[in-house]
């Protein structure tokens, strides 16, 4: 294998084939389900899978054993899978996804969701970091193998629509697929953080979520102020009060309840990436000036992020603008809250101990409902054997010039839970380019070029040392054919 070589064929293939398809996705504004409940109409995810189905199809041309289709299963939205023989091992599964958040307010310097600008080495627009370049690092990877002549590992690359409104869809396509997947030897997952561009991240944990809308009624209309206030009582006031029994309004620290014991390789992995991030890991965020993040000390501030319940009031309605404000006490609030679990945490019970804490004894006998939207479970990897930790590490030292860093992520991937509960015995390798200012979801995003190409180069060393650790005597950890599905509901 010409090292040298594979990273000057994926280089100019970023410049000449990648970076005009991920532009003319990027500017599709197909929106996840959640945001877009006409998507079916509006045919936008549809136009963006068939890109991504047609542009694969043109790259892998002459790559022998492949199949191509976009899979779909009654009203859900589609999923594109790409099949390559290769060995015929047990698969590598890459999975990424081609919904996309809502365009939001406040981009800057001419910048838009649906209008990719590139600036530098950061390409802006919605959705090319989040997460639609994925499909095409694995494609440049695969192809760039291909072109040594590198017998290739069995691939199945699976790009979702709905990862965005929580991957609702998605169980429905892997029991369908069950039969076909087998048991996956490696997954890899694209649609993480890095802690920087410095070096390849790995990331070993995400957090789980309940989200859901919390609503407050003390009035059937809105009366005058100088008749309720101070006999009716404020339902915002209440919600207030309610928010009090989940957190702390002095420290912002959840209940109980809703804490797991962190494991001590956790522990470890943030003193680690807070030696290697410092300051840097809360100094690119963009704080008002003079606001201090909510801990001195970097490791508990990742661990906060990663393994500690965070609540974040995300919408309110019940209150007018501020240049509409009338002299009215408002008939209700409400509240759309979504409040982040330890990986390791139950999101259905905790569903349940929200809905319970909430809704008992409320003050004033005031109606209230807390109604959850989203039930998401965390996800945690499971501990990497010696061999594949040696990969990686070579990988990222070719691709980055340094090793690569391990830290736990703050968001979730409900696919990532799905996958762990169904093949506990496959590795996994979860990556991605959303980096230091890269805000994601919000105004801004962008993907950093360069950590793109970077991460496709890794990849390429991650599939070829896995295809040769598949072939050698004394491995264990890739059957020669694909064992039976256990169809036992874990």
């Amino acid at each position: 294998m010409d090292f040298s070589q594979l990273q000057d064929f994926i280089e100019e293939t970023w410049s000449s084939e990648v970076m005009p398809a991920l532009l003319a996705y990027m500017r599709i504004p197909c929106e996840s389900p959640a945001f877009d409940p006409g998507w079916a109409d509006s045919g936008h995810i549809e136009r963006a899978a068939e890109l991504m189905r047609d542009w694969s199809s043109r790259q892998l041309d002459g790559v022998p054993g492949v199949s191509i289709e976009i899979l779909r299963l009654g009203a859900r939205t589609p999923v594109l899978l790409i099949d390559i023989a290769g060995d015929g091992r047990a698969p590598c599964l890459i999975y990424g996804h081609l919904d996309k958040q809502p365009p939001m307010d406040g981009w800057t310097n001419g910048r838009s969701a649906w209008t990719p600008s590139r600036e530098g080495d950061r390409l802006y627009g919605r959705g090319g970091a989040d997460d639609g370049y994925a499909l095409f690092s694995a494609i440049t990877a695969i192809r760039a193998l291909h072109d040594q002549g590198a017998t290739l590992p069995r691939c199945l690359i699976l790009i979702e629509a709905c990862e965005e409104s929580g991957s609702g869809d998605l169980p429905a396509y892997i029991d369908h697929l069950a039969d076909r997947i087998g048991v996956p030897a490696v997954v890899f997952a694209l649609d993480a953080g890095c802690g920087n561009y410095d070096q390849l991240w790995l990331t070993t944990s995400l957090r789980g979520q309940v989200a859901g809308t919390l609503t407050v009624r003390v009035l059937e209309q809105g009366i005058h102020s100088g008749d309720g206030s101070g006999v009716v009582p404020s339902s915002y006031r209440i919600a207030r009060q309610l928010l009090s029994r989940l957190e702390s309004e002095d420290s912002g620290e959840v209940m109980e309840a809703f804490h797991v014991p962190i494991p001590d390789a956790s522990r470890t992995q943030a003193d680690v990436a807070a030696e290697a991030l410092g300051a840097d890991f809360h100094a690119q965020l963009p704080l008002a000036s003079g606001v201090r993040p909510v801990a001195d000390k970097v490791s508990e501030l990742i661990l906060n992020r990663t393994w500690r319940p965070q609540l974040a009031v995300l919408g309110i309605d019940g209150l007018p603008s501020v240049a509409n404000a009338a002299a009215v006490t408002q008939p209700s609030t409400t509240l759309k809250l979504g409040l982040r679990l330890p990986p390791t945490l139950d999101p259905v019970r905790a569903a349940a101990t929200l809905k319970r804490l909430f809704e008992s004894d409320p003050p004033y006998g005031a109606q209230v409902a807390f109604t959850p939207q989203l039930q998401s479970g965390g996800w945690l990897a499971p501990t990497m054997p010696a061999w594949l930790e040696h990969i990686v590490e070579e990988a990222s030292i070719a691709a980055f010039g340094a090793r690569p860093a391990a830290i736990g992520g703050g968001g979730g991937i409900p696919f990532l839970s799905m996958l762990g509960e169904r093949y506990p015995q496959a590795q996994f390798i979860v990556t991605g380019v959303l980096g230091p200012q890269s805000n994601a979801h919000g105004p801004d995003e962008f993907l950093d070029v360069p950590t793109a190409i970077r991460i496709t180069i890794a990849l390429a060393h991650i599939l070829r040392d896995v295809q040769l650790q598949a072939g050698s005597h004394d491995s264990h950890a890739f059957p020669s054919t694909v064992p039976a599905q256990d169809t036992t509901n874990p």
